[in-house]
C-alpha cells in the first residue's frame, strides 16, 4: 500500500515534469512573428540606481535596428547614480530619441509613478516597458511589437535567462531557467493567462488609455502582472514572445538573495493565487522523501524527469549556460526553493528597494 502511493505522488510530481517539457517544446515550435515596418514605439524605462551592467544593458536598447522608437528614461532623484550613464548613452547615440526625464508623480508604487510621468511625455502608439537591467537582442523591438498587429492581442511579454557570478546569484538565475520559465510556459495550458513580465510588456497605448491609464495598477506591488491582468480584462489575448531577453543578479549574499525571493513569492501569493498547490510541481522534494523511507526507484525517476525538464527549459528555451555548466547545483536550490515556498506561504510584508512594504490580500501596497 505504501509503495503504491509513493508511485501515485511520484506519478503527480513527474507528470507536470513531463508536462512542462511538452509547453517548452511547443514554445520552441512556434513561428517567430513577422516584423511590422515603420511600427513607432516608445521604450519606457523607470531608473532607480545603476547596477553591475546597467550601460551594457541599456546600450542594447538603443542600438535596436527600427524605424521610429524613442526611449524615455525616467528618474525620481535628480542626483541618481544612473543619470551619468544615461547621458553617456545620449552621447554614443545622437540619432536615437532619448529623453531623461525628472518625475515627481507620487504613489504607493513608486516605479508606476515613474510610469505615469514617462507615458504623459510618449509619442508614439505603441508603449514598451521593461526593466532598467534587461539586456535584449538585436531585432527585439520588432519581434515584440508584431504581434500587436493582430487587433486580439493586447500585450506581449518575454522570458528571460539571468546572469550571475555568486553562488547566490546563481540560485537564483537557476530558479529562473528551471523552476519559473517553465512554469510561466504551462501556465497558458492551464487557463491562467492574464500575466505580464517585468522583462518585456508591450501594448498599444490606447488600451492603456482604456483600462484607466498606468493609475489602474499604481496601488499593486506587482504592476506586470496588474497590467496583464488589466488588459487581458479588455477581452484580449496576452502573448510569450519567442524572444529571450537577458538581466543581471548580484544579490550580495545569502540574505539578500533569500529576501528577494520571498518578496517574489508573497507577490505570487497575494496576486495570483494557486499558490498552495505549488509543492506538485517539487520534483527533487518527493524524491528525496521517497529515497528517505527506502523508495529509490521513484526517487530516480523523479529526479530523471526533473533534469530533463530542467534541461530543456533552462538550455534548449533560455539558452542559459548555467544550468549545463551548474546542473549540479539543481536539486540543491530546488530544496532552497522549498523552503522559500514555506517562506512565502505566511507574512503580508516585503522589502523592496529598501523600503518594508505591507500588502493587502490582493496584492495592494499598504502606506
Amino acid at each position: 500500500m505504501a509503495s503504491a502511493l509513493w508511485w501515485v505522488i511520484g506519478g503527480i510530481a513527474a507528470g507536470y515534469q513531463l508536462f512542462a517539457i511538452a509547453a517548452c517544446l511547443w514554445h520552441l515550435r512556434r513561428a517567430a512573428n513577422l516584423r511590422l515596418a515603420n511600427n513607432g514605439v516608445s521604450i519606457l524605462k523607470p531608473v532607480r540606481g545603476s547596477d553591475p551592467g546597467f550601460y551594457s544593458a541599456i546600450r542594447t536598447q538603443a542600438s535596436q535596428d527600427h524605424a521610429q522608437f524613442e526611449i524615455l528614461f525616467g528618474v525620481r532623484d535628480p542626483d541618481d547614480s544612473a543619470i551619468p550613464e544615461i547621458q553617456r548613452l545620449i552621447a554614443e547615440f545622437p540619432a536615437v530619441a532619448i529623453r531623461l526625464i525628472h518625475c515627481t508623480t507620487d504613489a504607493p508604487n513608486r516605479k508606476v509613478g515613474v510610469l505615469i510621468d514617462l507615458a504623459r511625455e510618449a509619442r508614439y502608439p505603441v508603449l514598451v516597458v521593461s526593466d532598467s537591467d534587461i539586456s535584449v537582442p538585436s531585432g527585439y523591438l520588432g519581434d515584440v511589437t508584431a504581434p500587436l498587429a493582430d487587433p486580439a492581442v493586447g500585450l506581449v511579454t518575454c522570458l528571460y535567462r539571468a546572469e550571475a557570478d555568486s553562488l547566490q546569484g546563481r540560485f537564483e538565475a537557476l530558479a529562473i531557467a528551471t523552476d519559473f520559465a517553465p512554469s510561466t510556459l504551462v501556465a497558458p495550458f492551464v487557463g491562467i493567462s492574464e500575466f505580464g513580465l517585468g522583462s518585456t510588456l508591450a501594448f498599444r497605448r490606447d488600451d492603456l488609455q482604456r483600462i484607466g491609464g498606468f493609475r489602474a495598477i499604481a496601488d499593486y506591488l506587482a504592476d506586470d502582472y496588474q497590467l496583464g491582468r488589466k488588459l487581458h480584462s479588455l477581452g484580449l489575448r496576452n502573448l510569450i514572445s519567442h524572444v529571450v531577453v537577458s538581466t543581471r543578479i548580484s544579490p550580495g549574499s545569502w540574505s539578500a538573495a533569500w529576501k528577494h525571493q520571498v518578496r517574489w513569492a508573497r507577490t505570487i501569493r497575494l496576486s495570483r493565487g494557486a499558490y498552495v498547490g505549488l509543492p506538485v510541481t517539487y520534483a527533487t522534494f518527493w524524491a528525496v522523501l521517497a529515497g528517505a523511507f527506502g523508495h529509490w526507484q521513484v526517487a530516480l525517476v523523479l529526479l530523471a524527469a526533473r533534469f530533463a525538464m530542467a534541461i530543456t527549459a533552462g538550455w534548449f528555451v533560455l539558452r542559459s549556460p548555467d544550468v549545463l555548466k551548474h546542473f549540479y547545483l539543481i536539486p540543491f536550490r530546488d530544496l532552497w526553493g522549498v523552503g522559500i515556498w514555506a517562506a512565502g506561504l505566511f507574512g503580508d510584508t516585503v522589502e523592496w528597494r529598501g523600503r518594508r512594504l505591507k500588502l493587502t490580500a490582493d496584492g495592494k501596497i499598504i502606506e
